[in-house]
């Protein structure tokens, strides 16, 4: 060694490093050869781990025969073969000299609502050679059984272990996703025997059409493509081959694939490379791009590794290999993460791990789509891949949040039909911009759904899944769903694929769509009215992938703001609804989610119709009074200073601190707090899991003052969204019959508590202030005069999503259809006495606010409020009867107002 130059040791260092490598072997460039003897296919006698001639492995065989030392003919024979044809004419194939009887049973193919292939063929499936692979693999045939043996006929091949002939292929975990015993039902393994060509593959939208070297019919005399068609379709043959087997030993089991079974490097998203992508993407382009660096793919984001009990069950490199291996992580598992082409009996669409079935692996069972996400999205612990909650790396865990005490419908045994009715594509047109026609609907790339599966017709339909709100193939790790810069997924993922949520004076905070909402579905409403009482006049669907476009417009033709995802179940696109109030025809309350009766509400409203956010009613730039009372739904008597009020969710207010005559600050928590009347919210910023960690709200102040809507523990904490809360209606915090004095209280992790419950003056932070007669802040002023906090819905809707007057408040002056009293009805209820309230659902919960006039922000006076005077049939009664306090100002405020529940 002492004579060894540098250059030489330096070399041995690095075989001995690539030596190591090899032992504990990562995913690697296929590299098949031809070599039966090293399958589980070679059923003949010879020795468990016995060298083959080239070069590999017999590998163990839970079946193989005592004494017989053919490998072949298992399968074929120059004599006695089976007369077998496949095609007709100048097509016919011939069976490959098949020593076995096929089998007669009659099977169950695969099918899908989404599938563009023709059910005559679906329906006549298997045929072609596939029948070759199910005389042994539909677990009805002998597999010692072959036609011909050293010139004897129809002989039974004794098998070791004294196994009883005949022998089958093993029943052991037989409707589970890891057997080999397909059965006869192939409703849960890769559809077979169906023409793929061009035309299905332009009808289906993502696929790629045959182009004859990777995929394509045989033509004598020609290269043979890598994945070879039979007669033009796709048969077992057409992805595996035996005989095959993989020298390259950090890939694990091969499953006898023409090409790789795993990404080898980054998906480019471009055309299929044999070298570098997983054998899916062969036939299927799932969006190029979007799916190359999705979150799922993108190997700057997926790089969570299975575990290694895991990578065991699911057959991937792992430490039970000889020589061990690494398990993969997540991106280059890529399609089998969430498929199997050969999966758990019950699942759908090929879904791995897809059934409600409680045993592990999952045998049988009915679908369950969530349960393929919960294999990584569940507890580390659980997990079936590596992570530590609470780092950057953290998958967020969605189950738990499905178990909160209210959560959305997500097991099928949770919803109306029992059973899961969730159906993607399918032939359908809604009239609405949703042409789901087998030729142009190309529906099924989208995930959408028709308006009946949505429960328009049926509230039986009405069902949540994983899908419904997310495209698995397109979600990104970018704050903003069109990436960083806008246009690119190419660039380095962010901290989260959710929202922004940023104290940043120049930071605008948005309702523009996440990267996690990436390529959904939705739909936008249209209105014919600005009235608050009008429901949506249409629906423009919105869908597809957005690819490199920058455009983050309302008007896209795909999916922008988050809002477009909600409101396709919780609107009228998704639901039948007569408009009736109190009640109706629309979704009632029960579990899982919130208990009806709650806050007086036993049925849910049209959110389209209350978010409306029209541009007549923003703004304006001054502190002036906006008189649009009437055209927002009000009576015209409170037409002056009036107008339509919302959470800015579709649309900005438009009223700035000027607007709202707010001198001295504003009443909002950061980042509201920055460019008042600009800002724009998510759904997601009220509805999710409860929060409870108190955040600075001054950057310079290290000391965490408020509770806001940013989930525990942040970006790497609980996941946002409204998949579950222990809060009623799925909220943030508490809104269920509570007030100023609850310290969960959902209004007080966006609105600062100091302007709203405090007995001292906060100065002119309000709208809500009297500047004539001294009083100042008047929330202030009135928790000081009635002696405890408020409660918001005393004088705020009980729904505050939108409203038909000016700051979401109630006025019990002017009670209409609403309350169910009469299209154009205008009355007054009746109250005398603290303790009279009213609650009429969906928008009254002890309501006690009457306004005799409205003022501009910043002006009010106890004259504005008071009775209006109304008398008999224009006068309802409160919880105190038809009794009423007549007059204004102090004096009815301290008859009707000093203390009430």
């Amino acid at each position: 060694m002492a004579g060894l130059k540098r250059p030489v040791l330096y070399l041995l260092a690095l075989a001995m490093l690539v030596i190591a490598a090899l032992a504990h072997g990562a995913i690697s460039v296929t590299d098949k050869i031809s070599d039966v003897r090293g399958t589980k296919h070679n059923l003949s006698a010879a020795a468990d781990g016995a060298t083959t001639p080239s070069g590999g492995r017999v590998p163990v065989r839970e079946i193989k025969a005592s004494a017989e030392t053919q490998v072949c003919v298992f399968c074929h024979t120059p004599h006695e073969a089976e007369s077998i044809v496949f095609g007709t004419g100048q097509n016919a194939v011939g069976a490959p000299l098949w020593n076995r009887k096929l089998s007669g049973q009659t099977y169950t193919p695969y099918t899908s609502s989404s599938m563009e292939a023709p059910t005559s063929e679906l329906d006549a499936a298997p045929g072609g050679s596939s029948k070759l692979c199910l005389s042994c693999h539909d677990g009805t045939m002998g597999i010692d059984k072959v036609n011909a043996l050293n010139g004897a006929k129809n002989v039974t091949i004794p098998m070791a272990g004294g196994l009883a002939s005949p022998v089958k292929m093993p029943s052991t975990n037989a409707t589970t996703g890891f057997t080999r015993n397909l059965g006869t039902d192939l409703t849960a393994d890769h559809p077979i025997s169906i023409t793929y060509d061009s035309t299905l593959a332009t009808n289906d939208g993502e696929l790629r059409g045959p182009d004859g070297t990777i995929v394509g019919t045989r033509v004598r005399g020609a290269t043979p493509p890598k994945m070879p068609l039979e007669n033009g379709q796709i048969q077992c043959a057409t992805c595996h081959d035996p005989h095959l087997r993989d020298k390259a030993t950090g890939n694990g089991n091969a499953k006898f694939l023409r090409v790789n079974r795993f990404q080898v490097n980054q998906p480019a998203g471009g055309l299929f490379n044999a070298t570098n992508d997983i054998i899916c993407l062969a036939c299927h382009n799932k969006g190029g791009a979007s799916w190359a660096y999705s979150a799922h793919a993108n190997s700057q984001v997926a790089t969570q590794s299975y575990t290694d009990a895991a990578a065991k069950q699911r057959e991937f490199p792992s430490s039970a290999d000889t020589p061990a291996n690494t398990p993969p992580p997540v991106w280059q598992a890529g399609c089998l993460n969430c498929h199997d082409t050969h999966t758990v009996q019950g699942a759908r669409r090929l879904l791995r791990e897809g059934t409600d079935s409680g045993s592990t692996p999952k045998a049988g069972g009915n679908p369950a789509l969530e349960e393929t996400c919960y294999q990584c999205h569940t507890a580390s612990g659980a997990s079936a891949v590596s992570y530590t909650a609470g780092t950057t790396t953290a998958v967020p865990n969605i189950k738990d949040d499905f178990a909160l005490g209210r959560h959305m419908p997500i097991k099928s045994t949770e919803q109306a039909a029992s059973a899961e009715v969730h159906e993607i594509g399918g032939v359908f047109n809604d009239g609405v911009d949703a042409d789901c026609s087998k030729i142009a609907g190309k529906c099924g790339k989208d995930l959408l759904e028709s308006r009946a599966k949505l429960g328009v017709g049926s509230l039986t339909n009405r069902h949540a899944e994983c899908s419904d709100c997310h495209n698995p193939h397109r979600v990104v790790k970018f704050r903003d769903f069109r990436g960083n810069p806008a246009g690119s997924l190419t660039g380095t993922p962010d901290a989260a694929g959710t929202h922004p949520h940023t104290n940043d004076t120049n930071t605008l905070h948005s309702n523009i769509a996440s990267g996690v909402l990436r390529g959904s579905w939705g739909i936008e409403p249209t209105y014919g009215s600005t009235s608050f009482h009008a429901m949506p006049s249409g629906f423009t669907v919105k869908k597809g992938d957005p690819g490199n476009n920058a455009s983050a417009l309302v008007g896209s033709t795909y999916v922008t703001r988050e809002y477009q995802i909600c409101l396709k179940c919780h609107s009228n696109y998704g639901f039948s609804d007569n408009n009736a109030y109190p009640n109706g025809n629309r979704p009632i309350l029960g579990a899982p989610g919130t208990t009806s009766g709650t806050n007086g509400l036993t049925m849910y409203t049209n959110i389209a119709k209350e978010i409306q956010a029209p541009s007549g009613m923003q703004g304006p730039a001054t502190n002036t009074c906006i008189n649009q009372g009437t055209n927002a739904g009000a009576d015209p008597a409170w037409n002056n200073c009036n107008h339509r009020s919302w959470h800015p969710v579709m649309d900005s207010t438009g009223r700035s601190t000027t607007t709202r005559g707010m001198s001295g600050g504003n009443p909002w928590l950061p980042p509201w707090n920055n460019q008042v009347g600009s800002n724009t919210m998510y759904c997601s910023d009220c509805h999710g899991s409860n929060t409870t960690t108190a955040v600075r709200v001054n950057p310079a102040n290290a000391t965490p003052t408020f509770i806001t809507v940013v989930p525990d523990g942040g970006d790497n904490g609980s996941p946002w969204g409204p998949h579950g809360s222990g809060n009623d209606f799925i909220l943030k915090g508490n809104w269920t019959d509570t007030g100023g004095g609850d310290t969960n209280l959902l209004c007080f992790k966006c609105h600062n508590r100091t302007t709203y419950t405090s007995r001292n003056d906060a100065g002119r932070t309000s709208g809500f202030y009297d500047g004539s007669t001294g009083k100042g802040n008047l929330h202030n002023y009135h928790v000081d005069k009635i002696g405890k906090e408020l409660r918001c819905s005393w004088c705020h809707v009980a729904v505050p999503h939108g409203w038909k007057n000016k700051a979401l408040l109630v006025n019990l002056n002017d009670v209409g259809e609403e309350a169910g009293q009469g299209v154009g009805s205008s009355k007054e209820v009746a109250i005398s006495g603290s303790s009279g309230v009213y609650s009429q659902e969906p928008y009254y919960w002890k309501a006690k606010l009457k306004v005799r006039s409205f003022a501009s922000s910043g002006n009010w006076a106890d004259t504005n409020c008071g009775s209006s005077g109304k008398s008999g049939t224009n006068l309802i009664a409160s919880s105190g009867g038809t009794g009423n306090t007549g007059g204004s100002g102090i004096n009815w405020m301290k008859s009707t107002c000093s203390n009430p529940p």
